[in-house]
């Protein structure tokens, strides 16, 4: 089992900053991707970021430059930081964890209870 356990979600006003923190725990040695994803209400949940175990990061369409994940030594910590935010990214934001990787959330075994991101106009 892994454990994976989100914080660092809030409310801010369009153009601020957040930082997401995700810490897991339990057997994490195949878990080689971590990822962030994120849930708008009435749509489909969507990949944010995704780090791999060599450190490559790969960012969702939307992102546009404006989030950056990182991932300690070994990737028990995975931060995702969030400048010039905007109202369409208000969602609840997942932290997941997958052996294999990719942005289709069906990859990724693992996922964190979620913590809200609000961002108001």
């Amino acid at each position: 089992q892994v454990q994976l356990v989100e914080s660092g979600g809030g409310s801010v006003q369009a153009g601020g900053s957040l930082r997401l923190s995700c810490v897991r725990a339990g057997r994490t040695s195949s878990m080689s991707v971590m990822a962030w994803f994120r849930q708008a209400p009435g749509k489909e949940r969507e990949v944010a970021a995704r780090i791999t175990g060599y450190g490559v990061a790969y960012y969702g369409d939307f992102v546009k430059g404006r989030f950056i994940i990182s991932a300690d030594n070994t990737m028990d910590t995975v931060t995702l930081e969030m400048n010039n935010l905007k109202p369409e990214d208000t969602a609840v934001y997942y932290c997941a964890a997958s052996a294999y990787g990719g942005s289709a959330s069906t990859n990724y075994d693992y996922w964190g209870q979620g913590t809200q991101v609000t961002v108001s106009s």
